[in-house]
């Protein structure tokens, strides 16, 4: 561990560029972030609730559907889980805790990711079934119970549990912030080492035993960090360090899927897997065949009730059958490769639930750019129309839709950027499995034979991506569509 700590502390510190590393490290650059984002989430809240009733012309559902989802994917590339550092969700933490004085840790029983896979494919669910990206109303009245379920539990329990174990934004942000080419580090082992405070957990006080900067709150300790999962980019560990010990490192995208630094839980594999699943559902449900499955299943189970038949295909494409297949594999690997049948399945799904990080990503990113690319510009004349028509408030004139149309790129152009990140995905996934396989067997047959089952999975999933992109697909609160 210390040797891993002493290669990455030469990397590129962002943190140590002269402009971009001191607003980094001001004392208020997340309080800043989350204003700003704070103030959009309360424009979309009150468009959402008295402004148009147009999706496609309503800040609530175009900020939210259209250029949120895919800015976020974007930015986890490109950058990291900066949507987590300015998450506007926690900013009225203050007062919460000022209020509620939380003296009670998370239940232990509790201090995993069951509850976030829940909620996040519950959210999808709800999304699917409400039709949330046609309903501004419905759209504004999800934030506000975010708002609430951020704040009741932060003024309940200590350590920012919302963010680390229920939140489902929070947690699809961990889970692809492994892909992304930052990551919080320390730049000397030996300062580590005989540090006495440990102030990028506990903070740092003065001398008069005021605290001046409080430091994580997710507990991550620096020196122990191999990676993104669970970090929120927050840096309030490199401003509690003392020493100037905390670097903000660029590195290979996707290291820690190669070097494969996740303890192995199941909660943490299956988050992996069944969000790959859902990112193809969640693109299956926008195009014509989910439409006829659902009637050919209303016919069948003999009901007109949509949350029946719905929740009937996400169950099986976005949590049996994910999990079936896994454990298939796994079950395959066990009894086919010798030495491998004393080995539990659990222990084979989490050596190879990597893989379907990137190309549960490539398939998220496919998916979200295709509407953000379609209409990148129609929150301007969103944005106008709040303005004039909401608050009646001229700052930037009448709604121009003609706007929304001055730049949009050709559909087979879009088309070659979700192949792209599908081929980019795949490959990435099919690396990252192979490599699973020969830190195990080494470069042999055995680890080939032992990789073939997931490899399958990996192909066929990929392969109905690829399908469903080249489907006609709703464009859902795009007012070009």
């Amino acid at each position: 561990m210390i040797n891993s700590i002493e290669r990455t502390s030469r990397r590129f510190d962002v943190l140590r560029t002269p402009i971009l590393g001191r607003l980094l490290l001001w004392k208020h650059s997340r309080t800043a972030l989350q204003a700003v984002l704070f103030a959009v989430a309360a424009m979309m809240v009150i468009d959402g609730l008295i402004g148009s009733p147009l999706a496609a012309k309503n800040t609530a559902t175009v900020a939210a559907w259209v250029h949120y989802r895919g800015l976020i994917v974007v930015v986890l590339l490109l950058a990291g889980n900066l949507f987590c550092a300015g998450c506007p969700f926690i900013l009225p933490r203050k007062l919460a805790r000022w209020i509620g004085r939380p003296r009670q840790r998370w239940p232990r029983t509790l201090r995993n990711k069951w509850l976030a896979i829940g909620a996040l494919l519950g959210m999808l669910f709800v999304y699917e079934l409400f039709d949330l990206w046609a309903s501004p109303w419905l759209t504004a009245w999800v934030i506000v119970a975010y708002f609430v379920a951020a704040f009741l539990l932060e003024a309940l329990f200590t350590r920012d549990s919302f963010c680390l174990y229920v939140c489902p934004l929070g947690s699809f942000n961990f889970l692809y912030s492994t892909v992304s080419p930052t990551q919080i580090m320390s730049r000397s082992a030996d300062v580590c080492r005989d540090c006495a405070g440990k102030e990028c957990i506990n903070g740092r006080y003065d001398e008069d035993g005021v605290l001046v900067q409080q430091g994580c709150q997710l507990e991550l300790f620096v020196p122990a960090m191999r990676g993104n999962m669970n970090c929120t980019l927050c840096l309030d560990c490199a401003k509690a360090c003392p020493y100037d010990n905390v670097a903000l490192a660029v590195r290979p995208p996707g290291d820690e899927l190669f070097r494969q630094t996740w303890p192995r839980r199941l909660d943490l594999a299956l988050l992996a897997i069944l969000a790959a699943f859902a990112a193809w559902m969640n693109a299956f449900a926008m195009t014509p065949p989910v439409y006829e499955l659902e009637r050919n299943l209303a016919q069948a189970l003999g009901t007109d009730q949509e949350v029946v038949v719905l929740g009937l295909i996400f169950l099986v494409a976005a949590v049996l059958g994910p999990a079936a297949l896994a454990f298939l594999a796994a079950a395959v690997n066990r009894w086919t490769v010798r030495g491998n049948r004393p080995a539990s399945l659990r222990s084979f799904v989490t050596r190879y639930a990597y893989l379907f990080v990137p190309l549960g990503f490539g398939i998220w990113t496919a998916h979200y750019l295709f509407h953000l690319l379609i209409g990148p510009l129609t929150v301007i004349p969103a944005v106008q129309g709040f303005f004039a028509d909401v608050l009646g408030l001229a700052l930037f004139g009448q709604a121009d839709w003609r706007l929304a149309a001055a730049w949009m790129p050709s559909a087979s152009a879009v088309r070659w950027v979700q192949m792209a990140a599908m081929a980019a995905g795949t490959i990435a996934a099919a690396l990252a499995g192979w490599r699973a396989a020969t830190r195990v067997h080494g470069r042999t047959r055995r680890a080939f034979v032992e990789f073939v089952p997931w490899l399958l999975i990996l192909v066929v999933l990929a392969a109905a991506a690829v399908y469903v992109f080249l489907l006609p697909m709703e464009m859902r609160g795009n007012v070009l569509g």
